[in-house]
């Protein structure tokens, strides 16, 4: 019986997601399979051309940078070129220059291009984020994002012990197997995903378009980008902070791998599960607990003296992690105007990459001039003020959009390639045109009697092909808008609804 709970757990949390999100899925798993630049730089520098220390840490920085700067201009290029001509931009750059940076030797050469791998590697995460936003119901988001979370860290984890084999034999064999997985991930993104951008509703196409400023004087987003940034600072410890503390208490790097290891592993075996228990719960309370669960967490390291504390102690920020991954990138797509998708996703990815610059500068200086303790006093401090600003920001959140309104996402080979259309709130698989899928030519069918916009539009039946024909809106009737936020500076029409990636 529990073996056949089992099997009937793991059908619930896969079924209903729709096609065009597993193969995205399977590009961010195939692109995590293959990292290695990320892992193995700093050794690659150190110890295969004998740079100092300190040049490491400026190709680290360069790198970082170079994502803190794509992150907004993905943004647009998302909402203006569309989601999948930004991804192949993205994947296909990223495949070249990590090649490259395999053959340079000069100094400036390798930190210029290690500064255009990470504006290339980061570019792709707005439009991926993006994408997954419009494919996927709104009450379906938060368990498709804990799916691409965890296939981001399964990818990860066994990306980092394949790096490590593969290093010792040849760091050039790493960067072009690197580079050849992301090309795979183009070719799939190429030849399996049709454009999803919504094409904007008939009270949508007059109103302005949304640009970085509109972004700016979103006052609640902004606040949430800010209370992200607070998160990730503390969260980034665990790659930044943990290894330094550990090693100035004496602790081994193998000490702190046996230690980290348990993020990976907890990641793997239980995000699943437990996005089957939040995915439905008030995200409010999600992330007010998960903000203290991550500070506290690191909190806790302060009193550690072994490798196995270590470990407890990766078990509590490992479940803060865990439930805030997904959720916090819900919340991100639930405020978000659906015309302006990209430059959201944009600002929200930047605020971890900035994290990513800040939190090494952050670690060593406390940890060097006040030691370990005030470093991890400090991310509880943090991790509390990130749970209250959201308990304080979030209690007039918007109502997450039902899955009503028209949609309409058009592929490469045409309207009829890629398109999905809701029509009404009880519409179903069977009213989606899938790539490929071809609509029979019906009799035309008597035009509908005049109804107001409280009657619900009818929703067509299946024909013997198994696909619904679309019945179109009578013109009395004006397409249904996606919810709105309370006005406020900047605000517009919004549908109510990742240190290794989200």
């Amino acid at each position: 019986m529990p073996l056949d709970a089992l099997r009937r757990a793991g059908r619930e949390t896969v079924s209903g997601l729709p096609r065009e999100f597993w193969w995205l899925w399977t590009s961010t798993l195939v692109n995590r399979l293959g990292a290695f630049v990320a892992t193995f730089m700093a050794l690659y520098l150190t110890l295969d051309r004998g740079y100092s220390a300190s040049y490491a840490g400026l190709v680290a920085s360069l790198h970082g940078l170079g994502g803190v700067i794509s992150s907004l201009g993905a943004g647009v290029m998302t909402d203006r070129l569309g989601r999948r001509p930004t991804l192949l931009v993205a994947q296909s750059s990223t495949a070249v220059s990590v090649a490259l940076l395999g053959f340079v030797h000069h100094p400036v050469a390798i930190a210029g291009v290690a500064f255009l791998v990470g504006m290339a590697s980061n570019a792709s995460r707005p439009a991926v984020q993006a994408m997954m936003a419009d494919i996927v119901r709104p009450e379906d988001r938060v368990r498709a994002f804990s799916l691409n979370y965890w296939a981001i860290n399964l990818g990860f984890a066994v990306s980092s012990m394949a790096a490590g084999f593969i290093a010792e034999f040849s760091y050039l064999a790493g960067f072009l197997i690197e580079a050849g997985m992301t090309m795979i991930c183009a070719i799939v993104v190429f030849a399996k995903l049709p454009e999803s951008k919504p094409e904007p509703l008939a009270k949508e196409a007059g109103e302005p378009a949304v640009g970085l400023g509109t972004v700016l004087r979103d006052s609640r987003f902004m606040s949430v980008v800010g209370l992200s940034f607070l998160v990730a600072l503390v969260f980034q410890q665990g790659s930044v902070g943990l290894p330094v503390a550990m090693g100035a208490a004496g602790f081994t790097a193998a000490d702190y791998g046996m230690a980290i290891a348990v993020n990976g592993v907890l990641i793997v075996v239980l995000q699943i599960p437990v996005t089957r228990f939040i995915q439905h719960r008030d995200p409010r309370l999600l992330l007010v607990v998960s903000s203290l669960l991550a500070g506290y967490g690191f909190g806790l390291t302060a009193f550690a003296g072994s490798v196995g504390v270590f470990a407890l102690t990766v078990c509590v920020w490992t479940l803060a992690e865990i439930v805030n991954a997904p959720t916090q990138t819900g919340l991100v797509v639930r405020l978000s105007p659906t015309h302006g998708r990209g430059r959201y996703q944009g600002m929200y990815t930047m605020s971890w990459a900035v994290a990513g610059l800040v939190a090494p500068l952050m670690s060593g200086v406390v940890i060097d001039r006040f030691g370990a303790q005030w470093l991890w006093g400090i991310c509880a401090v943090v991790g509390t003020a990130a749970g209250l600003g959201y308990g304080l920001l979030m209690r007039r959140l918007p109502d997450e959009e039902p899955t009503t309104g028209t949609t309409r996402t058009t592929g490469p080979t045409g309207p009829a390639a890629g398109t999905t259309r809701r029509t009404s709130p009880t519409s179903g698989p069977a009213d989606s045109l899938r790539p490929g899928a071809t609509a029979p030519n019906p009799a035309p069918a008597p035009a509908p009697a005049p109804a107001t916009i409280s009657e619900p539009v009818p929703v067509p039946a299946p024909t013997s092909s198994g696909v619904a024909v679309p019945v179109p809106l009578p013109m009395s009737v004006p397409p249904q808008a996606p919810l709105a936020r309370p006005a406020g500076p900047g605000a517009a029409a919004t549908e109510a609804g990742t240190p290794k990636g989200r």
